[in-house]
């Protein structure tokens, strides 16, 4: 761990009750042109855009593009570049689809998905936070038992760098009653029973009562990227 000019610790216990523009505002100006926010087009995320643009001029947002997400997902991306006057960051997987076939067989979502996000996310996205402070995402505690431990600033030994997680302490209600509040554009496959959105080829709507994320990589196990820690 890099030495920081701040106590991790002692910033969360600062921060707990603060708002999640106070935490971007005060991470701004710890990282400046060195933070950047994941975006993946989610509820949470798009809240966040909205968020960052009011606290930065000019903010810096990436998404992993695994060239299989959604049409809704890219006319999302599309809805919030025009209404924030932004350009995301598109980053692309080293492999493209028929490479990736070619290597590991056709379709390998369905062979072994683990691989798969692991070519088409973790990949891009080791090599997009390689030379950042910090970086921020939609992370909930509520979300997930892995998440339910998540603190507000953390260090990320995985990607060697600083984690900031404004809405870790907001529920799902929360979230939404922001969207609606500032009129923020959000994926209109939420609207349809996805209340997790991932690839096409992976992700499915889910019935009233159960897992919010149990629509994603339906028939295996695995139930995250591998992007987080827990994962």
């Amino acid at each position: 761990m890099e030495t920081l000019d701040f106590s991790i610790k002692e910033m969360n216990l600062a921060m707990r009750d603060e708002s999640p523009h106070k935490l971007l505002k005060w991470a701004y100006q710890q990282f400046g042109e060195k933070m950047i926010l994941a975006c993946s087009f989610g509820a949470e995320d798009v809240a966040l855009v909205d968020m960052l643009c009011k606290v930065v001029e000019k903010p810096r947002i990436f998404y992993l593009d695994t060239n299989k997400h959604f049409h809704e997902t890219y006319e999302t991306r599309d809805r919030l570049s025009e209404k924030y006057r932004i350009d995301f960051i598109q980053m692309l997987p080293a492999l493209t689809l028929e490479q990736q076939a070619d290597k590991f067989g056709d379709e390998l979502w369905l062979t072994d998905p683990n691989q798969c996000c692991a070519i088409r996310k973790v990949e891009p996205l080791t090599r997009v936070l390689k030379n950042e402070g910090a970086w921020i995402t939609g992370i909930r505690r509520q979300q997930s038992a892995t998440r339910a431990h998540s603190e507000q600033i953390e260090w990320d030994e995985k990607f060697q760098l600083v984690k900031i997680n404004p809405l870790v302490y907001w529920t799902l209600e929360d979230v939404w009653n922001y969207i609606h509040l500032f009129e923020v554009p959000y994926n209109s496959l939420h609207d349809q029973n996805y209340p997790s959105i991932g690839c096409a080829v992976c992700t499915k709507p889910v019935k009233p009562g159960e897992d919010p994320r149990s629509g994603r990589w339906t028939g295996f196990s695995k139930t995250e990227c591998g992007l987080h820690k827990g994962d």
